[in-house]
């Protein structure tokens, strides 16, 4: 951490909070944090203080008619990107905490966040595949899949748990198939028995660690007003949006996108972005 920083986790998650918030709504309390974090009054003037004289000095200034802290004009983000997506993260983060802890007075924001359906997923399960990818082992466990709905056993050496934006799977070797596949987490059954040390690890996923470049631009067939619309909303560059990616991820990216790889639909306004890059990208496309 650079100097000035930090370096206990719940102290930097403070920090972000009172810059998060000073920034993007414009107006921090000792309140914030003390309702938030569920500290006295006394420690969130501390914390503010900390933050104000050292973490990122002068970033704020009292307002007395505000009866709060503003940014003040000169303000420069030191422990968060300044990014709006951090802001609008950290209401969906307080919205989620409201649903677990509906008797917590967290403020929402005025915030309503959709999330997909959770997928059952039991400790038992979990823990051994965590196991097995920080320690590099095998685990025998049943799977079912579409194509094989009744219980199959199957050896894998898992690597690496990913979220794509709808549901989590996990990267692994397959004995079965010799090859590195992506594993549905709510499609185990039963309890993974953990086997002993894996010959193949992560560094042999070609697919995992080669990265690629996905640019993505507006629909040609748009007209340029609307062209112009589509590259504001994803923030594009001189009309292109480009994202460095692992190219086994590509295809999740896209569905997260909601941007169709397989298809060009009659009307462009129905998907408005199109890949630009495709046939550099061609056979990582699923």
């Amino acid at each position: 951490m650079g100097e000035g920083l930090p370096h206990r986790w719940d102290l930097l998650l403070r920090y972000r909070f009172i810059e998060c918030i000073a920034l993007w709504e414009g107006r921090l309390t000792t309140r914030h944090l003390v309702e938030t974090f569920g500290i006295g009054r006394q420690q969130a003037s501390k914390d503010i203080n900390i933050y104000n004289s050292t973490v990122a000095p002068n970033n704020l200034r009292y307002d007395k008619y505000l009866k709060g802290y503003e940014p003040a004009d000169d303000f420069q983000p030191q422990v968060t990107r300044g990014l709006a997506e951090e802001y609008l993260q950290l209401l969906a983060n307080r919205s989620e905490l409201h649903r677990t802890f509906s008797s917590l007075a967290l403020p929402q924001g005025h915030t309503e966040v959709l999330e997909p359906p959770a997928r059952p997923v039991s400790p038992a399960l979990l823990r051994p595949i965590l196991q097995a990818a920080r320690d590099q082992q095998r685990i025998e466990v049943d799977y079912v899949s579409l194509n094989n709905p009744d219980r199959e056993g199957r050896i894998i050496a898992p690597h690496t748990l990913v979220w794509t934006g709808l549901r989590w799977h996990v990267r692994g070797w397959c004995e079965k198939n010799r090859d590195f596949r992506d594993f549905v987490l709510s499609r185990f059954r039963g309890v993974p028995e953990l086997l002993g040390d894996a010959e193949q690890s992560a560094d042999e996923d070609t697919d995992w660690n080669t990265l690629i470049e996905l640019t993505l631009m507006p629909d040609p067939r748009l007209t340029e007003e609307q062209q112009a619309v589509v590259a504001d909303d994803f923030g594009m560059r001189d009309g292109k949006l480009q994202l460095e990616v692992r190219a086994r991820l590509v295809s999740y990216l896209l569905q997260l996108l909601n941007i169709n790889a397989g298809a060009i639909f009659a009307d462009p306004k129905a998907q408005q972005v199109v890949i630009a890059n495709r046939e550099a990208i061609a056979q990582w496309l699923i």
